[in-house]
């Protein structure tokens, strides 16, 4: 029997209003059961975390070492937990690691830092080295390091290694494999999917567009590569070599001095760390709870040592709601963590228009006297760098002396906007330069040809009509070519201007080449080697400052994101965290691919001219 059209409307009508009226219900319950959470968690016995009189600090990071967190949505985030779901790619801000260390070693209730450091991820060396600088501080106190672990990454182990006694699980395993870089390359993929490529490019070693144009790395790029990957690892050994009281040499680079070692620990990656100095002891995991009880007394239940983990140490240190002194003078630290874009971006993303506006904002706040720009960047958009530089320009044509602080990379865009500071400094280890510019493009008529697809017409101009669906003609490949030449010339000239160097000079050590920062001061890319703290005292020094706070400047939350942040920080404190499930070799294949498209899709240049060194972002 067909039905009118009115007995439909009316079904449709009542079935949107029982789904309209469900999702009220569902989003009003998930409100008051995280309000029921927030005030669960903060009446619970008072204060939510109570440090014992003696206890052990344990260093469980978790997730990558970053300057500066990336946005994430918290209702998001709230539900992954309740969902019993991991967070992906958890990041700890390195300036509360060092916060957390600092304020432990004079806080007498601590007795004892544990590094615990399985779930610790990607750092980079920079990063590793001003955490290891705070332990370093916090053993001045006479206070003992324990580094315990069932297992020791290159960068676990490189902390571990500034530890008074390493223990590893007598089933565990370590190795060093030094510092390599190896990418895929796709061009034969692209030419048998018919797909046309037209890269433009200045600068011998800009090897960023390499897997597009190659099937393998190009002999320039692997020079290039090879010293500033030299120039790491050998710092990476002398600091191990250092703290363990052993010569560089115990570093097994041959694989014929792996294997003899190894056969003669049986086949036992923990005898083998045992056997080479790596680690002091071999013990199980109730072996250690039974040391560090001695160390740091029982917990109330008896099971196990006191400790107070990173996150709960934190939480009574920091306080969701800075207090800023109205009246001192101050050193603004604005962060430039991540790729350049165009436009305004969320943090943990460098944006031309919102980190321009956050330098804006330091320079038109009278107690600001001086910036320090925290650079962390591999690059992007060239047409964003300079927004971003033309405000550093404005800032010292204020009064307001600029120092960059370089990170663990400030290469490419990120040494764009960092050249027209008062001075630059970067840490030894930091990966710079990289001074270049390229363009890339696709076109598919080929690819179409193949499925019978065409594009064919008529327009009143030769480029009309131009688009990813036709031949790029030679005229046009001649514009963006010059385009790009007019973009690295700008960019050596620019770096000439502010190093007080001749194009020339600048031209024989750029050409996209990358440098550790300790052979950028030695060419004159960098003033000064230090970290953020040297970098704020330079600041000081130039502006002429005795007597000054320092002033983090950062996206404003509006009252409502503040309440979300601490209600749902309460509320996953109750749920707790599950440890990150490391993936296998098929999804970190599946990952790279979707973290390659996924840049060629989020750069955004207006000009399509850019400024990224790919070979920076890992080693």
């Amino acid at each position: 029997m067909n039905q009118s059209p009115g007995t439909i409307k009316r079904l449709s009508l009542s079935l949107w209003r029982l789904l309209n009226i469900s999702r009220k219900v569902i989003v009003n319950l998930v409100f008051f059961t995280l309000l029921l959470l927030f005030f669960v968690a903060i009446s619970q016995d008072g204060d939510k975390v109570v440090i014992p009189k003696q206890t052990a600090l344990v260093l469980n990071l978790k997730g990558d070492i970053v300057e500066q967190k990336r946005e994430i949505d918290p209702m998001s985030a709230f539900m992954a937990e309740a969902m019993n779901q991991p967070e992906e790619n958890p990041e700890v801000l390195l300036s509360d690691i060092l916060e957390v260390i600092s304020q432990a070693k004079n806080d007498d209730r601590v007795s004892v830092l544990v590094l615990q450091l399985q779930n610790m991820n990607r750092a980079g060396l920079t990063k590793l080295s001003d955490i290891a600088k705070a332990i370093e501080d916090f053993k001045t106190s006479g206070k003992q390091v324990i580094a315990v672990g069932d297992q020791y990454t290159q960068d676990q182990y490189y902390l571990a290694s500034h530890a008074n006694n390493i223990w590893l699980d007598p089933k565990g395993w370590m190795i060093l494999d030094g510092y390599g870089r190896y990418q895929m390359y796709f061009k034969s993929a692209l030419d048998k999917l018919a797909i046309s490529q037209h890269i433009f490019r200045v600068g011998t070693y800009k090897s960023a567009v390499e897997p597009y144009m190659r099937d393998d790395m190009s002999p320039a790029a692997k020079e290039a590569n090879r010293v500033w990957l030299n120039d790491l690892w050998g710092r990476y050994k002398e600091d191990v070599a250092k703290q363990r009281k052993f010569g560089v040499e115990n570093f097994d680079e041959s694989i014929d001095d792996l294997v003899t070692k190894f056969k003669a620990a049986n086949g036992n990656f923990a005898e083998y760390a045992l056997n080479n100095h790596w680690v002091d002891a071999l013990k199980t995991r109730e072996q250690m709870r039974d040391e560090l009880i001695k160390l740091a007394g029982e917990n109330s239940t008896g099971d196990s040592y006191s400790h107070v983990t990173f996150k709960e140490y934190l939480s009574t240190i920091k306080s969701p709601f800075p207090v800023v002194n109205p009246g001192s003078d101050k050193i603004a630290v604005v962060v430039a963590k991540g790729t350049i874009l165009n436009g305004t971006q969320s943090p943990g993303t460098i944006g031309g228009d919102s980190t321009a506006k956050l330098l804006r904002k330091a320079r038109q706040n009278d107690k600001v006297k001086a910036v320090v720009l925290r650079v962390d960047s591999p690059g992007g958009s060239a047409y964003a760098s300079e927004i971003i530089r033309r405000e550093i320009e404005l800032l010292k044509a204020a009064g307001k002396p600029v120092v960059a602080s370089m990170g663990t990379y400030a290469a490419s865009g990120g040494y764009w906007i960092s050249a027209s500071a008062n001075k630059i400094m970067a840490a030894p280890t930091t990966i710079t330069g990289s001074i270049g510019i390229f363009g890339l493009m696709m076109t598919f008529e080929k690819s179409l040809d193949k499925l019978g697809i065409h594009t064919d017409g008529v327009g009143t101009t030769d480029i009309a009509g131009y688009g990813l669906t036709r031949p790029l003609t030679d005229g046009m490949a001649q514009i963006f070519q010059l385009n790009i030449d007019r973009g690295y010339q700008d960019f050596i000239s620019l770096v000439a201007d502010s190093r007080n160097m001749t194009v020339e000079q600048i031209d024989e050590i750029a050409q996209g080449r990358v440098w550790s920062g300790a052979r950028a001061k030695e060419l004159g890319l960098v003033d000064e080697l230090g970290d953020l703290d040297d970098a704020v005292n330079a600041a000081a020094g130039i502006a002429g400052l005795d007597n000054y706070d320092t002033l983090l400047i950062e996206k404003e939350l509006t009252p409502q994101e503040i309440f979300m942040q601490n209600l749902l920080g309460n509320a996953l404190a109750l749920i707790g965290t599950e440890p990150v499930a490391n993936s296998g070799p098929v999804e970190q294949f599946i990952s790279t691919v979707r973290g390659e498209l996924t840049r060629l899709n989020q750069f955004n240049d207006p000009q399509g001219i850019y400024s990224f060194c790919l070979t920076c972002e890992a080693y």
